[in-house]
């Protein structure tokens, strides 16, 4: 796998990149957020490994530009962090793992292998309801196999909740994927899944009251 590390830990990144390049990985590694995005606008990987507390820009407002960015890689945290807000958070941006420091290498070589093998089983379409499905590679909506005719907004609503299935969306996340950073008010974000519900003939869209939503895994 081509594997972009980030982590401003020269003794473990060296240790990392050493161990992964010797069990046959591609590694890219970086110690600054702002160097590693540079790099992933330019070229494709098929995993992220990301610290949090990195200099440049921190490893999850990486993960919240690449979502500005449209871009999709699984990713895996490695931090001491242990907040539950932080691990949250990472999750909520849809991240694959969440690995605490310290770790054994050979830990982290299980949890990419499981990433390499979810890769390699086919997952064009995800399964959203009895009858809703979401086809990721040309990004529509299908119900019972017929594809749907959304807005732009409702689409790519639909896209982030539907690569996010069991994870809750939060407003800053709809701000940024959706409204593209603009200044939303959460009102506003509401009035557009709501029609967005109206439509959909099935209960697809849950409402986390007080965080977001989301698509609960069938």
């Amino acid at each position: 796998m081509k594997i972009l590390l980030l982590e401003d830990e020269i003794m473990l990144n060296e240790s990392i990149c050493e161990y992964l390049d010797a069990v046959g990985h591609q590694m890219h590694s970086f110690l600054d957020g702002l160097d590693a995005l540079e790099s992933i606008k330019e070229n494709s990987y098929d995993l992220l490994i990301l610290d949090i507390n990195v200099p440049g820009i921190d490893g999850l407002s990486f993960l919240e530009q690449m979502h500005k960015l449209k871009i999709h890689v699984p990713s895996i945290y490695i931090s001491a962090l242990v907040d539950i807000e932080d691990i949250s958070r990472a999750y909520n941006l849809g991240c694959y793992d969440y690995l605490k420091k310290p770790f054994h290498l050979k830990e982290l070589t299980l949890r990419i292998d499981r990433v390499k093998v979810d890769k390699e089983i086919p997952r064009v379409h995800l399964r959203l309801s009895t009858n809703y499905s979401y086809d990721q590679e040309h990004s529509l909506l299908l119900f019972n196999n017929e594809p749907q005719v959304l807005t732009k907004k409702q689409s790519q609503i639909i896209d982030l909740l539907a690569r996010n299935r069991g994870m809750v969306v939060d407003f800053e996340q709809f701000r940024i994927y959706v409204w593209d950073e603009n200044i939303i008010d959460n009102a506003t974000i509401r009035a557009e899944i709501n029609r967005l519900k109206k439509f959909l003939q099935e209960d697809v869209l849950t409402n986390v009251r007080g965080m977001g939503y989301m698509i609960e895994k069938p």
